[in-house]
């Protein structure tokens, strides 16, 4: 595959990511019995495995590494940062405020990395 094609690939994948982690919280939120569908375990993991493999086919491409790069190295810190939110959501989070809380930051951690994509440069409100 190209490199256009395989960005174009890994732009779909986070939309799909992003939406399908948006159905979930809702999920959560308003009727958590629902969540214990197999289709919602197993779908995440397959379209962040291939989002994964996708950056990674891109790094190594274009030669721009995370710690080298920096706004490559803002984007994995907010991915961190976006996992942990939405691990505290999915798991950890009991009652409606830290959901809500975990949501919230979860969602900030995505927008962020999305400007950052776009601008190449970890300060994107700048």
């Amino acid at each position: 595959m190209t490199y256009l094609a395989v960005k174009h690939l890994h732009m779909t994948l986070a939309l799909l990511s992003i939406s399908g982690f948006l159905l979930r919280a809702v999920l959560k939120l308003y009727s958590p019995q629902r969540l214990s569908n197999r289709w919602y375990k197993i779908a995440p993991h397959s379209i962040d495995t291939l989002l994964l493999a996708c950056a990674i086919y891109l790094c190594m491409s274009s030669g721009q590494y995370p710690l080298s790069i920096h706004w490559l190295t803002a984007k994995v810190v907010a991915l961190l940062f976006y996992i942990g939110f939405g691990l505290w959501l999915m798991r950890f989070a009991h009652s409606k405020p830290q959901q809500w809380f975990a949501l919230i930051g979860a969602i900030v951690s995505f927008t962020y990395i999305v400007a950052v994509a776009f601008t190449k440069t970890p300060y994107p409100w700048q």
